[in-house]
């Protein structure tokens, strides 16, 4: 990939998607295979104005023998310094870059139940940091190719470095970062923001869905729900984009309101683990059965990750004709398969998927329906004949999809 297009993509990250702060500090996580980006990252984040930039290295081959050889006491244990160092920044807000590019089936065949067990107690401990930052910090989730990846995407290519640059095409692309990726952005935002606007008008009670895969499925939504989607943002008023890509119109449906079945459209990755073909059936809002031709027990691991885990934290709107999903690839990684289909996400809902959310604690947002739990896990259900009806709270009925597309336009 030439090295003038990586530039302009990492600067849209620093400048977009976290939109760095003078003086602020910045956070990348991300494979140690990607060092050469990483430091156009931080390049790019240090003109914007950034104090330090940290790398926080990953490297999944390495977390895959820990899980195998390291005990569950082990594996759970939250150590003193990586404690203090959430504490800081939860105090000091850097932004932070999360950048995907690992292996979508790379943690195949580890003991699930160990590592689950490990990642719920790990989480007792880091979860009230994270929430201590929600709304308050600008975050962003990106992606960089990475081989095993590449040859996950790109099967027939016969090398390497050839299935490396069609991977980092499709995520140039798909991430809007060819030609002006700034203007690509403000325009796409304007257009997400128009559609958000459109739907909170509209006083939608629930939400219905049908399709020919067998999907047959009714959701609740909160008097004072609202849809968000592309730019935030933080309580302080700094705009940033927490996705990049992002096709979605999303909001967090009401805790305990969820009937019928929903079938997957595509395979989700779930910490390095493929599930294939499943469904989950709820009632009384919680998922109660769920099958998978593939990875079905790490699926049944997951809605047992907590007590909110089995329940509804997101629903996203996301139409059968956009980019991604125009691209008709199989990226075998959440953030792009979502933004190419409908979705949604089990565990922990969206705060600010409430309206005037800063006038009410916590507890407050949790009995006004939005769910919480240690996991978010989005799941697509789109199709190219998806219908969705909305409900309004006077009980009239609005077409939202036809035939997989929005089913209305915007200015």
């Amino acid at each position: 990939m030439q090295k003038t297009i990586l530039k302009n993509y990492a600067k849209l990250l620093a400048r977009s998607g976290l939109n760095v702060q003078k003086g602020q500090d910045v956070i990348v996580t991300a494979d140690i295979a990607q060092a050469e980006f990483v430091l156009l990252v931080a390049e790019e984040c240090y003109r914007a104005g950034a104090r330090r930039v940290f790398p926080e290295w990953t490297y999944q081959s390495l977390t895959r023998m820990q899980a195998q050889e390291r005990s569950l006491e082990q594996l759970s244990r939250v150590l003193p310094w990586e404690e203090e160092g959430l504490r800081r920044q939860s105090k000091t807000l850097p932004a932070h870059l999360y950048i995907m590019s690992e292996d979508p089936d790379g943690m195949h065949g580890i003991d699930a139940e160990k590592y689950a067990a490990a990642m719920q107690a790990r989480s007792a401990i880091i979860k009230p940091y994270h929430d201590e930052r929600e709304n308050k910090d600008q975050w962003c989730i990106a992606a960089a190719a990475g081989e095993a990846w590449a040859k996950k995407v790109f099967p027939r290519e016969k090398s390497a470095a050839g299935a490396l640059e069609k991977l980092w095409r499709a995520i140039i692309s798909s991430s809007r970062a060819n030609g002006n990726p700034m203007a690509n952005w403000a325009a796409h935002n304007k257009d997400l923001s128009a559609r958000c606007a459109f739907l909170n008008g509209l006083g939608l009670a629930a939400l219905e869905y049908r399709s020919s895969n067998g999907t047959d499925f009714r959701v609740g939504l909160m008097r004072e729900g609202i849809f968000a989607g592309g730019e935030e943002t933080t309580l302080s008023g700094i705009p940033f984009n927490p996705n990049i890509p992002s096709e979605e119109v999303y909001t967090s449906p009401k805790r305990g309101e969820a009937e019928g079945i929903v079938y997957s459209s595509k395979p989700l990755s779930y910490q390095g683990q493929l599930i294939r073909n499943f469904s989950i059936r709820f009632e009384g809002g919680r998922a109660v059965e769920a099958h998978a031709s593939q990875g079905e027990s790490v699926l049944k691991k997951m809605l047992a990750m907590d007590e909110g885990a089995s329940y509804l934290g997101e629903c996203a709107l996301v139409p059968y004709n956009s980019p991604i999903s125009n691209a008709k690839m199989l990226f075998y990684n959440t953030l792009f398969d979502e933004n190419a289909a409908c979705h949604l996400a089990l565990g922990r809902g969206f705060s600010n998927c409430v309206r005037d959310y800063a006038q009410y604690s916590e507890e407050q947002i949790k009995a006004l329906g939005v769910n919480d739990s240690m996991i978010h896990v989005d799941f697509m259900i789109g199709t190219d004949d998806l219908e969705i009806v909305g409900i309004t709270q006077t009980g009239a009925r609005i077409a939202i999809f036809k035939e997989g597309n929005w089913a209305f336009k915007v200015q």
